[in-house]
């Protein structure tokens, strides 16, 4: 089957809800990756102003944070649902740089996918990636990145405070 064409509207009434229940379940179970919250904290520490800004819907994003305890570093949360447009489009980017007060070049992003790569490239700003996450199985390193990082402590390294 056409993978990109429209469900039966009948069947995906029917479909989504079981998603939605077995999703917000193993919501539930999920884990940061390693040195996740170890780098929030020490970007924190460091005086960095920190933004979420995931495809992932507000409904499933929220709970997500807020149960493996990361809710609290982010000033701002985008979802994929939140503004009109989403990464890999720009705009989540330069909504952001607008909240901070920030130029959107002084914005990092810190993604593992193309989508991360392109909506950095569109804004203007840099882009680092972890190699692991949600990138349809293909390496990071083939992307137009910055740099590729083990993990979030390790971006600490490369940033330098203006």
């Amino acid at each position: 089957g056409d993978m990109h064409a429209e469900p039966d509207a009948a069947l995906f009434n029917r479909a989504m809800p079981l998603f939605d229940k077995h999703y917000a379940e193993l919501l539930l179970q999920s884990k940061p990756f390693a040195g996740v919250i170890a780098g929030l904290d020490a970007m924190q520490a460091a005086g960095y102003r920190l933004g979420c800004i995931t495809n992932k819907l507000a409904r499933y994003t929220e709970p997500l944070l807020k149960g493996t305890g990361m809710a609290k570093y982010f000033e701002i949360v985008l979802s994929g649902d939140t503004l009109p447009e989403k990464k890999p489009h720009p705009l989540p980017l330069l909504h952001a740089a607008k909240f901070f007060g920030a130029a959107v070049e002084e914005v990092l992003l810190i993604g593992d996918s193309l989508n991360d790569a392109v909506a950095a490239r569109a804004a203007g700003c840099p882009v680092f990636c972890v190699p692991y996450g949600y990138n349809h199985g293909e390496p990071v390193d083939d992307l137009d990145l910055d740099a590729v990082i083990a993990d979030l402590p390790a971006a600490m390294d490369l940033i330098k405070k203006a």
